[in-house]
C-alpha cells in the first residue's frame, strides 16, 4: 500500500477536490472502471465445476443409472432399457410392496437382479395356480398381464426377518424368489424411479 505524506501535491489536489464539492459545483463523472476481461469466461468455468460436482453427488449418494438385460419385468421394464434407481431412498423410508427394486444375486453378489417386492418380513405367502396369496387373501396383480402370468404352484411359507420375497411380472419366464428363495434387506440397494432411454419408453418406473 503506497502511503503519501501531508505535505504531497497529491494532499493539496485532494483538498482541492473536496472544496469545490462543498461549493456546489458540478463535477464530473468518475471515470467507468475497466472491464474485466476475464470475468464471464471465470463465471462460466465455475458454474460449470459446480454442476460438475453436484451430478457427481447425486449419482454416487442418490441416483445410479442401470441397464435392464432381459426380459422378466415385462411390460414395465423392457430389455436394454435405461433407467435411473434411487439408492438413498430406503435409508429413510421403508420397502413396501409393490416396489420395482435392483439387488445383488443371493447366489451371485456379483451381479445384479431387479425384480418386484412381493412380500415382506412376517408374510405368510403361498401360491397357487400362478394366484399369490398372502396372510390368507389372494392378490389381485394389475401389473401381471394375463398373458404373462403362469400356473406354478408353491406352498406357504413365512418371509424370514429382514427378507423380502421378489418376483418379476413376466411370470412365465421369471427367475426370482421362486427359485433362490426370500431377499435379504443388505442384498437391496436402490429403487427403480425412472426410465430414460429409450424415449418412447421413458417415465415413472410403477
Amino acid at each position: 500500500m503506497q502511503t503519501v505524506p501531508d505535505d504531497s501535491p497529491y494532499q493539496a489536489s485532494s483538498q482541492s477536490a473536496a472544496l469545490e464539492a462543498d461549493s456546489g459545483q458540478p463535477q464530473p463523472d468518475p471515470a467507468p472502471a475497466p472491464p474485466r476481461r476475464y470475468g464471464g469466461v471465470g463465471l462460466w468455468v465455475r458454474d460449470l465445476v459446480v454442476a460438475a460436482a453436484a451430478s457427481v453427488l447425486i449419482v454416487v449418494f442418490l441416483y445410479q443409472p442401470v441397464r435392464v438385460e432381459g426380459t422378466s419385468m415385462l411390460p414395465q421394464l423392457v430389455d436394454s432399457d435405461r433407467l435411473f434407481i434411487n439408492k438413498f431412498v430406503y435409508r429413510i423410508s421403508s420397502i413396501e410392496r409393490g416396489d420395482v427394486v435392483v439387488f445383488h444375486y443371493p447366489r451371485d453378489p456379483e451381479k445384479s437382479y431387479i425384480k418386484r417386492v412381493i412380500a415382506l418380513p412376517g408374510d405368510r405367502l403361498r401360491i397357487d395356480q400362478g394366484v399369490v396369496w398372502l396372510n390368507g387373501k389372494p392378490q389381485t396383480e394389475a401389473y401381471v398381464p394375463e398373458e404373462y402370468r403362469d400356473s406354478r404352484s408353491m406352498a406357504e411359507m413365512v418371509i424370514p426377518e429382514d427378507s423380502f420375497f421378489m418376483m418379476g411380472d413376466h411370470r412365465s419366464i421369471s427367475s426370482d424368489s421362486r427359485e433362490f428363495g426370500p431377499v435379504e434387506r443388505s442384498l437391496i440397494y436402490g429403487k427403480a424411479v425412472f426410465v430414460y432411454w429409450p424415449t418412447r419408453d421413458a417415465g415413472v418406473v410403477r
